[in-house]
């Protein structure tokens, strides 16, 4: 199976701006925003959606929750408020086939977002 454009990212085959990045997974910045801050929180380890998470990838998920926090406030938009996003399949938005999390802020969210 070939990479995902994420896991050409981790590995440094394709060039992004960097918000994050530890052991465990990387964030990005979008290359095309839907907001003044939207960072992709991306694992490390490939898991192709969320409906395909294991009970052993429990921890990551949580991970990954409590990255979007920190770099929420690194860039300034904890304080004000932040949306978080998990697409899930073709009809969820899935792009990619490989999980990540949107961090969306710096403006209004509407409700319901579309």
């Amino acid at each position: 199976m070939s990479k995902t454009i994420f896991q050409k990212i981790i590995d440094r085959e394709i060039p992004a701006k960097f918000a994050h990045e530890d052991d465990l997974c990387i964030a990005i910045h979008d290359v095309s925003p839907q907001a003044p801050v939207h960072v992709l929180i991306i694992p490390k380890k490939p898991v192709a959606r969320l409906s395909e998470a294991t009970a052993a990838d429990q921890a990551l998920l949580g991970h990954l929750l409590l990255t979007a926090a920190v770099v929420a406030k690194k860039l300034g938009i904890a304080e004000s408020g932040y949306r978080i996003v998990i697409n899930n399949g073709r009809d969820g938005g899935e792009t990619v086939p490989h999980m990540h999390v949107h961090l969306l802020g710096s403006r209004p969210l509407a409700w319901p977002p579309g």
